[in-house]
């Protein structure tokens, strides 16, 4: 009998302890592919949702995102470019982390994208024409083609295509787990 319960409680103890939460820190980076044909300001309004879709996160050996999650968000401001000088910027936010059955509210800070530079608050900066600009007002007999060009804009920056984006999270995000095959699948540790 003394066998058989030091075996139960022996077994008790290397069962799996229930699933925790799992946290990602402030400041991990997540990358994510933002699937839009053709995304500018000509395209889209202020306020307009956004979706980027998340690549695979690994923490603790485990993926963090079940497949099918994404980052939603919004156009939250936008500059078209100047006449003459200046190039046009887009802003965009991401505030909400979608899961197959949860949604979990996150701050983040876009850091890059790929083919386009990005100021210091996070704008993504359009790209210009200068080089081309000034090779064209070289060549005299294409001036009279510049001078028509002259009070036109530049060109907006566009988001088309795949274009993937790196996201920096601004706060600890608690992601739920649940059971095993069904959402984000966590460390089970063992009772000491």
């Amino acid at each position: 009998m003394k066998t058989l319960i030091a075996g139960i409680l022996l077994l008790a103890l290397h069962l799996p302890a229930p699933a925790q939460e799992l946290t990602l820190r402030a400041g991990e980076l997540l990358a994510c592919s933002f699937e839009e044909p053709n995304f500018s300001a000509a395209t889209a309004e202020v306020g307009e949702p956004v979706v980027c879709y998340l690549s695979q996160f690994r923490e603790f050996g485990h993926p963090a995102f079940p497949r099918d999650s994404y980052l939603t968000g919004k156009l939250s401001d936008y500059k078209d470019p100047g006449r003459l000088v200046g190039k046009g910027w887009l802003r965009l936010e991401f505030d909400r982390l979608i899961l197959p059955d949860t949604e979990v509210p996150i701050s983040t800070r876009i850091v890059s994208v790929r083919g386009f530079k990005l100021d210091s608050a996070g704008r993504i900066q359009g790209r210009g024409h200068a080089t081309r600009d000034a090779l064209a007002w070289l060549v005299p007999a294409l001036w009279p083609v510049q001078l028509i060009r002259l009070p036109g804009r530049g060109p907006r920056p566009v988001l088309s295509g795949e274009v993937p984006i790196s996201v920096r999270l601004l706060d600890d995000v608690v992601l739920p787990c649940y059971g095993k095959g069904r959402s984000i699948p966590c460390r089970v540790s063992s009772k000491p």
